[in-house]
C-alpha cells in the first residue's frame, strides 16, 4: 500500500514543489519563489479558461442535479419491469468510452446544425418579417449541453439508492395529515434523499470540471476549458504556470474533501449522542 501511495502521489508532490521554483525548469531547483503564481493570474488565456470551466461546471451541475433528481423520482415510482430496462439504458453512458460519447455528440450537433440551416434558409425566404440565424456553430451552448447530458446519469445513480431506502408510506402519511403532494415533496422526499442529491451534485461537478475528451469534441474553436488550454500548452513546452494552476486545483479538491469529511464526522457524532 505504501508503494502504491508513493507511486500515485509522488508526481503530484513534485509538481507542487516545482510550482514554487524560481526558475523555469521542471527538474532543476533554483530557489523558492511565487513568481509563477503571479504570472498565472496575469495570463488572460488561462484565467478565461478557468472562468469558462467553472461556469460550465456550476451550470451543468445545477441543471443535471435538478433533472437527475426528478428523473430518479420518476424511475423509482415505476413498476419494476419498466424501471429495470430504463436503468440499464441510464447506465450505458456511464460505462461508455468518453471518446465514443464525444464523437457521437459532435456528429449529432453537426447534423442538427445542417438541418437548422436548411430550415432557416427556407423560413427566411418564405417571409420577411422575422430573420432567423442560418449558421450556428459549436460553442458554449453545445459544451454546456454535453456536460449536462453526461452528468444526469451519475445524479440518477446516486439519488436512486436513497429513494429505495425511503419508506414509501411517508408520503401517504404526510398527505393524510393534510399536506399536498408538493408539500410532501419538499418536506418529506427532499430531506430523505438530500444526501444522495448532494453526492450526485459533487460527482457531477467533479466530472464536469475534470472532463477533457467530450469538451474537446463539443466546444468548438471559440471556447476552451482549462483542460483544453493545458493540453494545448503542453504541446509546446510544459510551463511552470501549469504546475501552479495544477497545485491550486489540487489544493481546492483537498480542501473540499476535508470539509466534507469533517462535516460527516460531526453528523456521525451527533447521531451517536442522540442514540445515547
Amino acid at each position: 500500500m505504501a508503494l502504491v501511495f508513493v507511486f500515485l502521489y509522488a508526481p503530484i508532490f513534485i509538481l507542487i514543489i516545482f510550482s514554487f521554483n524560481a526558475g523555469n525548469s521542471s527538474a532543476v531547483w533554483k530557489g523558492f519563489s511565487l513568481h509563477w503564481y503571479a504570472e498565472l493570474f496575469q495570463n488572460r488565456l488561462i484565467m478565461q479558461s478557468v472562468y469558462t470551466t467553472l461556469l460550465v461546471s456550476v451550470l451543468s451541475t445545477l441543471i443535471a442535479t435538478v433533472a437527475g433528481t426528478f428523473a430518479a423520482i420518476g424511475l423509482a415510482s415505476m413498476r419494476r419491469r419498466w424501471r429495470t430496462p430504463l436503468m440499464t439504458v441510464n447506465n450505458i453512458p456511464v460505462m461508455n468510452a468518453e471518446i465514443v460519447t464525444g464523437v457521437s455528440m459532435c456528429l449529432l450537433f453537426v447534423a442538427f446544425f445542417g438541418l437548422w440551416k436548411a430550415f432557416a434558409v427556407w423560413f427566411n425566404q418564405a417571409q420577411d418579417t422575422f430573420w432567423m440565424e442560418e449558421n450556428i456553430y459549436l460553442g458554449f451552448g453545445t459544451l454546456l449541453l454535453a456536460h449536462v447530458t453526461f452528468n444526469i446519469p451519475h445524479v440518477i445513480l446516486t439519488v436512486m439508492p436513497k429513494l429505495c431506502q425511503m419508506d414509501k408510506n411517508l408520503v401517504d402519511a404526510a398527505q393524510d395529515l393534510g399536506c399536498t403532494w408538493m408539500q410532501a415533496f419538499w418536506k418529506v422526499i427532499i430531506p430523505e434523499i438530500k444526501p444522495g442529491i448532494i453526492s450526485g451534485a459533487l460527482i457531477a461537478f467533479t466530472m464536469s470540471i475534470d472532463d477533457f475528451i467530450i469538451s474537446y469534441f463539443t466546444a468548438g474553436s471559440g471556447v476552451s476549458t482549462l483542460a483544453m488550454t493545458i493540453y494545448s500548452m503542453t504541446k509546446k513546452r510544459v510551463s511552470p504556470e501549469i504546475n501552479a494552476i495544477s497545485t491550486l486545483l489540487f489544493g481546492a479538491v483537498l480542501l473540499l474533501l476535508i470539509i466534507i469529511n469533517v462535516r460527516e464526522s460531526r453528523q456521525e457524532r451527533l447521531r451517536e449522542r442522540a442514540r445515547a
